[in-house]
């Protein structure tokens, strides 16, 4: 398709400015006054540039700078008389969004004062004076249980043979002080990484045994963890991006790690 020019002149309405609406328009100029001084439609001086300007700004504030104003942080520090619990380690930012940056990190269980405000899945909370801001979720009323830790003594009377690697004594001395109502755990035997003195059975079920395994798993690189099972589900350092897999049927409660946890060492 070709485009050509249209050789006859085009219509008179599209040339003129129709006489009432021209009219319109003047009557809509500014009114200058004798002084050189601009006025509005009802007669008042119109404000600067700068100023109109600065007014449009105010105007045009996103949420996130709203809730950052200066006097809006004061009101909300000022304001925060409610303390939270972190329940977990929880990185610190400046603002609730994209531009912010990370001051550091605030341990678990600390106490902290909160303001009530919260945005795109962070909350405010107030520290040495400042306004920060903390992922949403992980602030308690209740102050946390600490959990299970490093360190701590072995009291119920278990032990493990001396021939089992440095990685497994510490394991049992760990799990033994934390877990004391545990009082089996399978170590030397004639097969693969038993019989290495690099593997330990820890007998348990239920709850408490995925408490085990999730502690193994949170100090893995203390103890030298090279990987975790319990009731068919594996966790590896190697693939540990992929959380706990899942893990072929072998048959029986115990082939399938329902009633122990099994931890490998290197």
């Amino acid at each position: 398709m070709t485009i050509g020019v249209v050789g006859s002149d085009p219509p008179s309405d599209l040339l003129a400015v129709d006489q009432s609406a021209a009219g319109s328009v003047l009557d809509r100029r500014p009114v200058v006054s004798r002084g050189g001084i601009r006025r509005g439609d009802a007669g008042r001086p119109a404000g600067s540039p700068a100023r109109e300007l600065k007014a449009a700004a105010a105007r045009q504030l996103s949420p996130v700078d709203e809730v950052l104003l200066p006097n809006a942080v004061a009101a909300a520090i000022r304001n925060a008389d409610t303390h939270r619990w972190t329940t977990t380690e929880l990185n610190i930012w400046t603002r609730p969004d994209k531009q912010a940056e990370q001051l550091g990190v605030l341990d678990a269980g600390k106490k902290v004062p909160v303001t009530g405000r919260a945005m795109l899945g962070r909350q405010e909370i107030v520290l040495d004076g400042e306004a920060r801001w903390v992922t949403s979720g992980y602030l308690s009323e209740e102050k946390p249980d600490p959990g299970p830790s490093l360190g701590g003594q072995c009291t119920n009377g278990t032990s493990v043979p001396s021939g089992v690697s440095s990685n497994i004594r510490a394991i049992h001395q760990a799990v033994c002080a934390n877990f004391p109502e545990i009082a089996t755990y399978g170590t030397l035997r004639g097969d693969g990484e038993h019989a290495q003195g690099i593997a330990m059975d820890i007998m348990a079920a239920g709850d408490r045994a995925w408490q085990v395994a999730e502690f193994l798993r949170a100090y893995y690189s203390e103890f030298g963890v090279s990987y975790v099972i319990h009731a068919r589900r594996i966790w590896s350092v190697e693939r540990s991006s992929e959380g706990w897999r899942a893990m072929e049927d072998r048959g029986s409660v115990t082939a399938n790690h329902y009633d122990h946890v099994h931890v490998t060492t290197y």
